[in-house]
């Protein structure tokens, strides 16, 4: 009997500790690393929070490696620089060599799922989070039907994906190479009937 009412005793000790902080003070928690568990935003920038604890990540890969499931022939290695820039205007898709071959069903889900939401699916740059100017975000996304996104090279769009352009972050992390340059050229193959014609030459017979 006395063994029940010492336990008796502790418990209802314990249950005091706990409960008889004061309201401004929980008092003890069962397990602290759960009830005071800090709660991050998917998309908020860890760059800060990181920092604090003096680790440094910049969420890209290790300059110089390549990825196991990436194979040799999309290694990208432009650093995110103004040469960097300049420079993706050279760079060729890989898909578009001969025996490549593009699931473009798959490079349209692709597009859709990562980039419709703010650049549409229309391609118009008039996505969900644009709206016309209704929607969250009131930077309008490119419409990548203009002359001058039409005119871009596919280097520099892959080159934008992968590292982020203005408003639009990168999105290395959720794209591999690969799928990177399969949005590139359902983009283009997409806005390619948009492209200006040349112009005709000029009739040197017709008269003035």
């Amino acid at each position: 009997m006395n063994k029940y009412f010492y336990i008796a005793v502790i418990l209802l000790g314990v249950i005091a500790a706990g409960c008889g902080a004061g309201k401004d003070n929980p008092g003890l928690a069962y397990m602290p690393d759960m009830f005071y568990s800090v709660a991050y935003e998917t998309y908020a920038p860890a760059a800060s929070r990181l920092k604090e604890v003096g680790a440094h990540y910049d969420g890209m890969p290790v300059a110089g490696t390549v990825s196991r499931q990436d194979d040799l022939a999309f290694h990208f290695d432009l650093k995110h620089d103004s040469a960097g820039y300049a420079q993706s205007a050279s760079l060729k898709n890989p898909l578009d060599t001969a025996g490549a071959t593009i699931d473009m069903k798959e490079a349209e889900r692709l597009y859709l799922v990562n980039c419709g939401i703010c650049h549409g699916a229309a391609l118009d740059g008039n996505g969900p989070l644009f709206k016309g100017g209704d929607g969250p975000y009131s930077a309008a996304p490119k419409n990548f039907k203009d002359a001058d996104m039409i005119a871009m090279a596919p280097g520099t769009m892959f080159y934008s994906i992968t590292y982020g352009k203005g408003q639009m972050g990168s999105y290395a992390s959720q794209l591999t190479p690969k799928q990177r340059w399969e949005v590139v050229a359902y983009i283009k193959s997409k806005t390619a009937a948009a492209a200006p014609a040349a112009s005709a030459p000029a009739d040197s017979t017709a008269t003035k």
